[in-house]
């Protein structure tokens, strides 16, 4: 027999792995740190303009940074604190080598979500992190799973679950709860009874809602990269959820990360990047309640498109049922009913040379029609590997395989993400 004792030990003894992995993984300090890029990466794969250029204009400016040179002085490197401040001020053929950003509007929200089980959720979310940080854009990330895969990913691994999005949710509750007895406070005073809201001292009291917006947000070894983290601990969110409704049934859980990313200055990021869990619940309606996009990441076996088509179905009867909150949610960028700017699926794990993986892209172009992505993401040996050091293969240096195989990988992500980019970009140009 085993109980929850034998759980915990079995826990305690996974962790003590973990340590031994991330010391494997990371820096001796124990924490994960970005590596430099070459300059042939930063001119043929970042910049996008001939290396032999780029070099002339650098050496031609001697203010500009100049990366650090290997002991063959073949080549020089640079973190991306050098390469960004290179795109700030060089320009090439006249073209500025900043991304393209509407102006004056926030963020532009992207939840990767499907309650599949290994369908690359994580994955595409770290990858276009990633490649959107190289891009020159400002990513927060947002980790609603609580396996914390994108967490671990981007180095973090202690955190408390107060800074998760369960903490987010339960200060929402806390300020929403407290707005409404406000409002009914008013309504005593014009001679209207009303029964306040109650919420347990083991909620009012975790000092939550005197946290600001920032205080969630964690840096990660990226350094236009941030994220609200998730962890293990965050896995009860879902229960605590169902009893903060009851305690309040009038709070609008579904709004809770919309309201409160709402409350970010609408310049402190260009792409807001959601990594659901693989279900249903208030976790993931939160995510694609404050989406402006929709990707749907889904393998291209049989039962992935069956567990497809049931996550877009069950999603559209849990959209409809939130519609009777439509008069008692709070303004903001967010409205309902519920409508995506764009909806998008997209193949992982893709082996061009399988049959079967051929037969299946053509049966979801043949549902989804041009809602397909036309570069799914392939399976190759550096896509396997970057996996298995929760890195991914923007980070993993070309000098430890063959440079074919890491291009061909890097390749595929890079296609994946300009179609990402592009769809986000027309979305974005929509947004009020």
């Amino acid at each position: 027999m085993f109980t929850h004792t034998d759980l915990a030990k079995m826990q305690a003894q996974s962790l003590r792995m973990q340590g031994a992995i991330r010391k494997q993984t990371y820096s001796p300090e124990m924490e994960k740190t970005l590596r430099r890029f070459s300059s042939w990466e930063v001119g043929e794969l970042i910049f996008k303009v001939n290396q032999s250029t780029l070099r002339g204009r650098l050496a031609a400016d001697p203010s500009l940074p100049q990366g650090q040179v290997e002991e063959d002085g073949r080549q020089r490197w640079y973190s991306l604190e050098e390469i960004n401040q290179i795109r700030r001020r060089l320009k090439v053929n006249r073209q500025s080598l900043m991304p393209p950003r509407p102006a004056g509007k926030r963020a532009i929200r992207a939840a990767i979500a499907n309650f599949k089980g290994g369908a690359g959720k994580s994955t595409v979310a770290l990858h276009f992190a990633h490649a959107a940080a190289l891009d020159g854009y400002r990513v927060l990330c947002v980790d609603f799973d609580p396996q914390a895969t994108l967490s671990h990913s981007m180095g973090l691994s202690d955190v408390d679950e107060e800074f998760t999005v369960w903490g987010v949710m339960a200060r929402d509750l806390i300020q929403q709860t407290e707005a409404m007895n406000a409002t009914t406070a008013q309504g005593a005073e014009s001679g209207t009874t009303l029964p306040q809201r109650r919420l347990p001292s083991a909620i009012t009291d975790m000092g939550l809602a005197d946290l600001r917006v920032t205080d969630f947000i964690k840096p990660t070894s990226w350094p236009t990269i941030d994220i609200l983290p998730s962890c293990a601990n965050a896995a009860f969110v879902e229960f605590a959820s169902a009893q903060y409704r009851h305690l309040n049934p009038e709070w609008s859980f579904f709004a809770a990360v919309s309201r409160y990313l709402d409350q970010l200055p609408a310049d402190a990021y260009d792409m807001i990047i959601f990594d659901c869990p693989p279900a249903i619940g208030y976790q993931s309606m939160n995510a694609v309640f404050a989406a402006d996009v929709l990707y749907i990441p889904s393998g291209p076996g049989y039962w992935e498109y069956d567990s497809t088509t049931s996550f877009i179905g069950q999603l559209s009867e849990a959209l409809e049922d939130l519609a009777r909150f439509k008069q008692g949610v709070p303004a903001g960028t967010m409205s309902l009913p519920k409508a995506f700017a764009d909806v998008r699926f997209l193949l992982t794990r893709f082996e061009p040379n399988n049959e079967l993986h051929r037969a299946m892209q053509s049966a979801f172009v043949k549902v989804f029609e041009d809602r397909v992505t036309e570069h799914p993401i392939e399976m190759t040996r550096a896509v396997e590997q970057s996996g298995r050091f929760l890195s991914s293969i923007y980070e993993i240096d070309y000098r430890d395989m063959t440079r074919e195989t890491w291009r061909r990988a890097r390749a595929s992500f890079d296609q994946a993400y300009a179609e990402f980019r592009g769809n986000l970009l027309a979305a974005w140009d929509g947004l009020e």
